[in-house]
């Protein structure tokens, strides 16, 4: 296990030991409401507060961009663009399915990736303009599962080799979703594609965790998942690269790369399933074109 990767797993683990000590102590009303339903607790800060110490004391020149805003961050620390000089850019999130946490349910995680601009394009690169994320790790404490890959060398959980499903049907593969529940005023919109994909599919599952739901994809327990709210990079960077090196895929909704930037994920096992799953959800009638985020492309015919 090279250093990146090591460091990685090390973060997670320790922002996931902070969630597993303070786990049944702290409820919706030890919270503050960042947002509609967007929580953040004094775990969410300790459990990054543990990560970036990890990351500091063994890449002290890297540079990380955290979920959690603190005071005296610089422009810097917040930019959401890969470092222009090549170097590695750490994306974390101490407490991914904060809900989730606060409500006793077991479906939360950190969340650990890094990676660096890429010059031009190549296999798992976003843009040739942006960056490829190079290593991820992915920690469930309360379940006892971490996930974990390196980019070009497979991906694994709890030290097993994984690979994703060979259900290539759209009415046998089972979907995992998330709710735009920062966005209210998407959910309509939202219900159109569900509608959609729920009689079409398998079944439909939410868990809560943008970064589990990638790691269930990676290890075949979940077939295809959407999402249609901006996602954030820290959701995403780390489950990505597992997805990836698991043998899915995952793009925009509208099939563009995933970058660094909120937006939209749409991930599958297979390209055939990608196409369905994203013909599926760009079938929904009446959505706004919204750039690179979610129902960016006209809709389609079915």
């Amino acid at each position: 296990m090279d250093s990146l990767l090591s460091t990685a797993l090390a973060a997670a683990e320790a922002a996931a030991q902070v969630q597993l000590r303070h786990f049944g102590r702290i409820g919706v009303d030890g919270a503050r409401e960042k947002a509609h339903s967007d929580f953040v607790s004094a775990v969410d800060l300790a459990a990054q507060e543990a990560a970036l110490e990890v990351i500091r004391g063994r890449h002290p020149t890297h540079r990380i961009l955290a979920e959690e805003e603190l005071p005296g961050d610089s422009a810097e620390s917040r930019s959401r663009a890969w470092p222009e000089d090549g170097g590695f850019l750490w994306v974390v999130d101490p407490l991914d399915g904060t809900t989730n946490y606060l409500h006793g349910h077991p479906q939360f995680a950190a969340s650990v990736g890094v990676g660096r601009k890429t010059v031009a394009p190549g296999p798992g690169a976003p843009n040739p303009a942006g960056g490829v994320f190079e290593a991820g790790a992915v920690v469930a404490p309360r379940t006892g599962e971490r996930w974990w890959a390196r980019r070009g060398r497979g991906a694994f959980k709890n030290g097993l080799p994984i690979f994703v499903s060979s259900i290539r049907s759209m009415d046998a593969a089972l979907i995992g979703t998330g709710f735009p529940f920062k966005e209210p005023e998407l959910v309509p919109r939202y219900l159109q594609g569900f509608q959609r994909v729920l009689p079409a599919s398998g079944g439909v599952r939410r868990a809560g965790s943008a970064a589990l739901d990638l790691c269930y994809l990676a290890e075949g327990t979940l077939d295809g998942f959407w999402e249609e709210e901006y996602l954030s990079p820290w959701d995403v960077a780390a489950g990505l690269v597992i997805l990836r090196e698991a043998g899915g895929l995952a793009t925009r909704l509208d099939g563009t790369e995933i970058d660094l930037e909120n937006g939209s994920v749409l991930g599958a096992n297979s390209p055939e399933l990608h196409r369905r799953l994203g013909e599926l959800v760009r079938g929904v009638k009446g959505v706004v074109k919204r750039g690179r985020g979610p129902f960016s492309q006209p809709p389609s015919s079915l």
